[in-house]
């Protein structure tokens, strides 16, 4: 079926910078009746930028995998990457940003995502992040470096749609804080995400976090 057409703009099109928007849409009706949410970030053929002054967690775990999921062409696509896991994460000024390029009309199309400001953190629970770049200020308390994927504590292995070696490298740690925090990823999940102060804005052309 033909997508449907308004002014030049195939719409069907148009939607696939909306994916990322899913939770936080999701957020505005649940969060307000119930303070948190599951949440799922993910935008299908494209990695997307992270930022936040702070993030402190506790229960930290990584390893690396590979994730699969599909071009905007709908082409399987893998991507390796890291997992960063967290038992629970405290984020402070996060923003999040997509940008869908080649939409009809409108060229290219930026989603941005703000919350966890005005002094009060983003708080997530089993957090789940596939990482391609990181760059950060980092301290870690009672660190395990060197351990089987399978054996790390916190959240556990996320297994789904993520192909890891249960016995490849990982490491762990009691507590994690990072600063300045920059990243690509791929996709975020959450077992509980409360986004506090939430903002989410679409703008033509290329508006990212940074």
């Amino acid at each position: 079926m033909e997508s449907q057409v308004r002014g030049g703009t195939r719409w069907k099109r148009f939607a696939v910078v909306m994916v990322p928007s899913v939770a936080a849409t999701a957020a505005i009706g649940v969060a307000l009746a119930q303070g948190a949410l599951a949440a799922s970030f993910s935008v299908s053929g494209q990695s997307f930028k992270v930022t936040a002054d702070r993030l402190d967690g506790t229960g930290f775990a990584q390893y690396g995998a590979l994730d699969q999921g599909y071009t905007l062409k709908g082409e399987k696509a893998v991507h390796p990457v890291a997992v960063s896991a967290f038992e629970t994460a405290k984020i402070t000024n996060m923003c999040q940003s997509v940008v869908t390029p080649g939409i009809p009309v409108l060229g290219n199309v930026s989603l941005m995502l703000t919350a966890g400001t005005g002094g009060t953190p983003v708080e997530a629970k089993n957090l789940y992040i596939d990482v391609e770049d990181l760059s950060a200020n980092a301290t870690f308390e009672n660190i395990d470096i060197g351990v089987a994927a399978k054996d790390l504590k916190g959240p556990g292995m996320k297994g789904g749609g993520e192909q890891s070696n249960p016995f490849g490298f990982g490491q762990q740690a009691e507590v994690a804080t990072l600063t300045d925090v920059k990243q690509t990823a791929w996709a975020t999940t959450a077992g509980t995400f409360k986004l506090s102060n939430l903002k989410m804005k679409l703008s033509t052309g290329v508006k990212e976090c940074y």
